[in-house]
């Protein structure tokens, strides 16, 4: 048996070559597209079910939030375990499929069911599913740091800049924020002024809310031109929430800023970053999708990365996560 394969790869070299050019070509390519990763991947097919209640203790949570979307989750098919994790202000859900359930296919059913169970919550209470990412998903984090620029400043260019362009590079399924401040407008009631002036707390939280907004009204036709009537009441300042009107009193308007103090404060935080021992800074952590190289998703972010530096003229350094 083996005479008679030697004789005939005498017999036809050029097969031969040509097999083993075409094995060690295919070998190459295969080396070449193997996915690369510092730790396997061995979670589960898993979807997380994320809510938010703020300002409700994790009982709260647990009663009203937590356990009517848990067992909600407990009737989706292919489903093997349903697990709830109630902490301060948040609710996780995590939902574990059977092993070589797809991914987007568990998150649409998931979607599904929870439409469903979304009745059962308290009202202005909207949970959402987490990111299409495994729990090894974390690849990349980078810091933005520039000197001339505060922590809040940092943190607006990373959230409403860096953030959006990022996230659009091939491979990545979500970027998260953290450390610095994030710029939020405060209102500081005085109670005894508004007893003073009768008005109830609610009226304040009602007039910034409706005061906030613009509102859409019909078009005018003028010598065959077509004008567009539109009111314009977004807040943009300081300046526009301390001059709203809460009430009138004896002929007088009551602007807010006779019952409360505005000003711009970071918004509550339990956390920070810190860059090499040197201080706080503000980063970033893009996690990447299911499924994905997470070398390639690497280099696509420190692409984009490469061409946003001269953009806004704010340094960023870079660090590779795991």
């Amino acid at each position: 048996m083996v005479g008679n394969i030697i004789e005939w790869s005498v017999r036809h070299v050029f097969l031969i070559l040509l097999a083993t050019f075409t094995i060690a070509a295919w070998g190459a390519y295969a080396v070449w597209k193997t996915p690369v990763d510092a730790i396997p991947d061995l979670s589960d097919v898993q979807v997380i079910v994320y809510t938010e209640y703020p300002g409700q203790a994790p009982q709260v949570v647990e009663d009203q939030i937590t356990y009517p979307l848990t067992t909600a989750m407990l009737s989706v098919p292919k489903s093997k375990v349903v697990r709830g994790l109630s902490v301060f202000g948040v609710s996780f859900i995590y939902v574990i499929f059977e092993e070589g359930t797809d991914i987007y296919w568990a998150r649409s059913r998931v979607l599904e069911y929870l439409s469903f169970a979304a009745n059962q919550l308290p009202k202005d209470v909207r949970p959402a599913l987490g990111p299409d990412a495994t729990g090894v998903g974390w690849v990349y984090q980078y810091a933005v740091t520039a000197k001339e620029h505060t922590l809040d400043e940092l943190r607006s260019l990373q959230d409403w800049f860096l953030r959006y362009q990022l996230v659009a590079a091939e491979g990545v399924s979500e970027v998260a924020s953290v450390g610095g401040f994030e710029k939020t407008y405060q209102i500081t009631v005085d109670p005894r002024r508004l007893q003073a002036y009768g008005i109830p707390l609610k009226t304040v939280i009602d007039v910034v809310a409706q005061s906030n907004r613009d509102v859409g009204g019909r078009v005018i036709e003028l010598t065959e031109t077509e004008y567009m009537v539109r009111g314009r009441g977004y807040l943009r300042s300081i300046s526009d929430l301390q001059h709203l009107v809460v009430k009138a009193h004896e002929g007088k308007p009551v602007l807010l800023r006779d019952v409360a103090r505005v000003e711009l404060a970071p918004a509550e935080r339990r956390g920070i970053t810190e860059l090499n021992g040197e201080g706080e800074t503000v980063s970033g952590i893009a996690i990447a999708r299911y499924g994905e190289n997470a070398l390639d998703v690497i280099h696509n972010i420190e692409t984009k990365i490469d061409e946003l530096k001269p953009g806004r003229g704010c340094p960023i350094f870079c660090v590779n996560g795991g």
